[in-house]
C-alpha cells in the first residue's frame, strides 16, 4: 500500500539521522499523557490482532488536553515502547517524542478541532473498505447505526494525508461519530479511547452484516427507516450500567 510505503519510508529516514531529531523532542510526557500512551499503544496493537488492519496501515490518537498523542508513520505498533510517545499540539507542532507522527496527522487534528473527541480510531477494515466501494451511504441493515448518531455516510476518495481527505470526512461526520472512507477505510471518534474502539467495531461488524444478507441470490435484506434507527440511537444513550 502507497500509505504504508511512505509511511514506511518516513520512518527509515527519521531513523537514519536525516532530520534532526533533538529539536524535535521537546518536552517530557506527564504522568496522564504516560498513561494515554499506553493506552494508545494497546488500542493500536488490538487494531491488528482483530483484524482492522495490517502491518503499519491505520492509526490511533488520543487527546490529553491540548496535545495530540498519535502512532508514529511506519513503525510497527509491536515495536513501540513508553520511550515512543509521540505527540502535537493541535497546530500540528510536535511536542512529544522524537519518531515522526502519522501521514494522516492532517485528517486527526481537523476532527479534534471540530468535534468534542477524545480519541480517533482510524482503520483500513475489509469489509467496511468493500462497502466504502459499493455505496455513498451504509445501508441501515442494523439499529447500531443510532449508536454512530444516524446513517452512516461515505466520505468521497482524497489522497491520504491531504486537507481535501479531511474536509470530505468532516462533511461525512456531521451529526456523526463515525464514517467511511472511500476505497480506503473507516473513521470513528469518542469521548475515550474504548469508546472510539467500540464504535469502530460496530462499524466494521454492520458492514459485513450487509455484505452478508446482501449476498444472498435473489433476496435483499430488509433495511430499517431513519426514524426507526433515531430511536434506538435515543435509547441507546441510556445503554449500560449507571455509575
Amino acid at each position: 500500500m502507497a500509505e504504508q510505503r511512505r509511511e514506511q519510508g518516513d520512518a527509515r529516514g527519521h531513523r537514519d539521522g536525516v532530520r534532526d531529531v533533538a529539536e524535535r523532542r521537546g518536552r517530557h510526557a506527564v504522568l496522564e499523557e504516560a498513561r494515554a500512551w499506553e493506552a494508545l499503544v494497546t488500542a493500536a496493537r488490538r487494531t491488528v490482532s482483530d483484524g482492522l488492519v495490517v502491518g503499519t496501515s491505520g492509526n490511533v490518537s488520543v487527546r490529553v488536553g491540548d496535545t495530540v498523542l498519535v502512532t508514529p508513520s511506519g513503525v510497527p505498533y509491536e515495536r513501540l515502547t513508553p520511550d515512543d510517545v509521540t505527540g502535537v499540539d493541535l497546530a500540528g507542532r510536535q511536542v512529544l517524542g522524537t519518531l515522526r507522527p502519522t501521514s494522516e496527522l492532517p485528517l486527526h487534528l481537523a476532527v479534534y478541532r471540530t468535534t468534542g473527541a477524545g480519541a480517533i480510531v482510524h482503520t483500513h477494515a475489509v469489509h467496511a473498505t468493500a462497502v466504502s466501494t459499493l455505496v455513498t451511504e451504509l445501508p441501515l441493515v442494523h439499529y447500531m447505526a443510532g449508536a454512530l448518531g444516524g446513517p452512516v455516510r461515505v466520505a468521497p476518495y482524497a489522497t491520504y494525508g491531504t486537507e481535501e481527505l479531511a474536509e470530505n470526512v468532516l462533511r461525512a461526520l456531521a451529526g456523526r461519530s463515525g464514517c467511511l472512507l472511500q476505497n480506503h477505510g473507516t473513521l470513528t471518534h469518542g469521548a475515550t479511547l474504548d469508546q472510539a474502539y467500540d464504535r469502530t467495531a460496530q462499524l466494521e461488524w454492520m458492514c459485513r452484516l450487509w455484505l452478508t444478507a446482501s449476498s444472498v441470490p435473489g433476496l435483499h435484506p430488509t433495511l430499517l427507516t431513519a426514524e426507526q434507527v433515531a430511536e434506538a440511537g435515543e435509547r441507546l444513550r441510556g445503554y449500560g450500567q449507571r455509575e
